[in-house]
Order: C-alpha cells, then structure tokens, then sequence
C-alpha cells in the first residue's frame, strides 16, 4: 500500500511536469533563389533581350508609320468629333419621323450645316470681294500714277493728315514701284500654288465628311465591335467610357454652337442700333472668334472696338462697354448654365489644354483641346471609380458584432463558466 501511493503522486504529478526540450541547432541560411540576373541561364538571358528589343522595334515602327500617316490621323480624330456632334441631331430625326431612316438623317443633318456654311460664305463674300477690287484698285492707281506711286500715296497720306508719317517711313517708299509690281507677279504666279491649295482642301473635307458618314451609320455596331474587345467583366466599364465621351463632345460642340450664335445675334443688333457700317460681317466674326475658348470673345471684342475708332470714337466707347458687359455675362452666366453639363474643368485645365492643343495643331487643335481634357478626365475619373470598387470588392468582410440579447446571453455565458 506504501509503495502504491508514491507511485500514483508520481503518475498524478507527471502531467504538470514539463517535458525537457533539446536545444536545436540553427539551420544555415538557404539562399534565395530570386538572384535575378547572376542565377539566369544564358539562354534566358538572351531571350529576354530579344524581346526587349523586337518590342521596343515594334513601338517605334508604330510610331514612325504614326507618323507617316499623321494627316490621315487628323482627319480620322476630326470625322470623330464631327460624328459625336452630329449624332444627337441625327438621333432626333429618327425618333421624330420614324419613315427617316439613319443615312437619309445623316443626309439631312450634312445639308443643314452646308446651309449654315453658305449662309456665312453669303455674308462675308460681298464684303471680300469689296475690299479685293478695293485693294487691286488701289494698287491699280498707284502704278499708273503720273507722279509715280511715291508722290500718289504721299498725297493721300497728306489728305488723311498722315503727312508726319509718311516723311517717316519715306526712306522705305523709295522702291514702292518695284515692290507694288513684284507684288502683282507674285500674286499672278501663286495662282497655281493657291488651286493646289484649294483642291487640297476640298479633297480633306471631302474625306472628312465620308468618314463621319460611315462612323454614323455604324455607330451603334462599331461600339459594340470595340466594347467587344475587352474582357466580359470590363464591358461595362468601356462602354461607359465611351458613351460619356460621346456625350461630352457633343454637349460641348452644342453648347459652343449655341453660345456663339447668341453672342453675334446680340452683337448684330448692337452694330445696328449704332448705325456701324458692315453689321452683319462684323458680327459674324465676332461670332466665329467666339468659338474658341477664353480668348475668342477678347479677339472678337478688340475687333469691335479698334472698327469703331476708325468710325466715330464714341461709337468705340460703347462697343468697349458693350463687350465688358457681355463678357461677364457670358462667363457667369451663359457658360455655367451651357457647360454644366457637358464639361466639368477649371480654369487652369483648360488653359494649359488650349496652349497644348494650340501648339499642336494651332486653330483646330485649340477647338478640340477642352474635349480631348475632358475625355481625359472621364477616362482617368472612371478608373480610379473603378479600382477602387473592386478593391473594396476583394476586402475580406468582417463578422457583425453580436448587439442586444446575443451580447447578453454571451455575458451570462462567460459568468456561469
């Protein structure tokens, strides 16, 4: 019995006893095997060179053919803006007459703008064609001047009390005759240059518009071939890429329109009430200067003033405080209420958009740049949206904290234990 309970204290005591451990002897090291370049076989090492170098080929063959066809490139991005400005017009003519159907509505919306073209061409051409046979009579009579072109432009100096002037620049005059007659050869000799010119022309906007005419007929189906593709979980996205894009153009090349046709509507009637001498030409540049952002109304404003100095000055005074009003006007009023919608950028964007665009393509690139900015945004805005949902998508969620009697009944729980 005495030997018993020694033994059952040992085996009840063997439990708590903790069990000796060895020491272990550290392990070297292994070491790693990413070692990039130095672990690399030859033949791997070679391998990604080529293809480095056939890629950085193909990247700059893409580029050099870019390039070689960068005319035609300019002409696609234009037909592009062209086609997303039209659309809506077109869009409205089929769900207005349902006997229209998509190419006759584009045949439509081309002849309204050809109308609106010849209406600008109606108004300027009498005043060009003036001011041509104006300055070809001119030179006409300074040629054959008696007294020699010198003295004839002396006397019309004197006439208008620019005689100070003329004494000035007198020693520039002295060869007026040979440069009035090298200046008609000069104009004689570029008469072919100036039809090449011109068929050139014809032959861009003749390209431009069948582009935008086939890019509208298919519109629908060339947005689904792009939309296609791309992988099935990124389609959405892309087609809401594309559709914001499209309506951003239209919506600014709208509201461009629109602004710019108030503004040489409101200035007609102002050059009418003055009594200014070619109203409608005047306003109509004023108009088409308005169309380019920031700038445009500043040119169309100075326009009108420095033309009225040249009238009667008080008239030009009132053509100064006429431009100051309308421009706050405008930019407070007109452009928020036409914009809002269509663009959302800050000054400084579009800014730094227009000297880029500028200097890229000089007029047509400053027209374009506030909706290539714009496009930029939505596309830069839409993937960050994006990523961001996806990443709060692949986040583990966290089990919901017990409330109300759950909580309780875990208290007790924990009590009783």
């Amino acid at each position: 019995m005495n030997e018993e309970r020694p033994t059952k204290a040992s085996t009840q005591a063997g439990p708590q006893a903790e069990p000796e451990t060895t020491p272990t002897e550290p392990k070297p090291s292994e070491p790693s095997r990413d070692v990039g370049w130095v672990g690399a076989s030859p033949s791997q090492v070679a391998r990604t060179v080529v293809i480095a170098l056939l890629t950085a080929v193909v990247v700059l063959g893409a580029l050099f053919l870019l390039w070689q066809v960068r005319t035609f490139v300019g002409w696609f991005v234009v037909a592009l803006f062209l086609a997303a400005a039209l659309d809506p017009a077109v869009n409205w003519l089929q769900r207005r007459h349902t006997l229209i159907k998509r190419p006759l509505a584009i045949v439509l919306a081309y002849l309204g703008v050809i109308a609106v073209v010849l209406f600008m061409v109606g108004i300027f051409l009498p005043l060009l064609v003036d001011q041509i046979n104006g300055l070809v009579d001119f030179v006409t009579a300074a040629a054959n001047a008696p007294e020699g072109p010198t003295q004839y432009v002396k006397g019309l100096a004197q006439q208008y009390g620019l005689g100070g002037v003329f004494e000035r620049l007198s020693d520039e005059l002295k060869g007026l005759r040979d440069e009035l007659g090298e200046l008609v050869r000069n104009v004689f000799s570029s008469t072919g240059a100036i039809a090449i010119g011109a068929a050139g022309f014809l032959a861009a906007l003749a390209t431009i518009l069948t582009l935008t005419f086939f890019l509208l007929v298919g519109s629908e189906r060339y947005l689904n071939a792009g939309v296609g593709l791309f992988s099935e979980a990124h389609r959405p996205l892309v087609r809401r890429l594309l559709t914001q894009s499209a309506g951003a153009v239209s919506g600014y090349i709208t509201g461009n329109l629109a602004i710019s046709a108030i503004c040489g509507v409101t200035t007609f009637v102002v050059l009418l009430v003055l009594g200014m001498p070619y109203a409608a030409p005047l306003a109509l540049l004023v108009a088409v200067l308005d169309l380019i952002p920031l700038v445009g109304a500043t040119l169309g404003g100075v326009l009108l003033v420095v033309v009225g100095l040249f009238v009667e000055p008080w008239k030009a005074v009132v053509l100064l405080v006429f431009v100051l009003v309308y421009q706050q006007v405008e930019s407070n009023i007109l452009q928020p209420m036409v914009y809002s919608q269509a663009v959302q950028l800050n000054g400084l964007v579009i800014l730094i958009a227009l000297l880029v665009g500028g200097q890229l393509l000089g007029i047509a690139g400053a027209l374009l740049a506030i909706p290539v900015a714009e496009i930029i945004r939505i596309v830069v805005t839409e993937l960050l949206a994006y990523r961001c949902t996806g990443q709060e998508a692949n986040e583990p969620a966290l089990p919901p904290q017990p409330t109300g009697p759950d909580l309780e009944s875990r208290s007790e729980g924990q009590e009783v234990t």
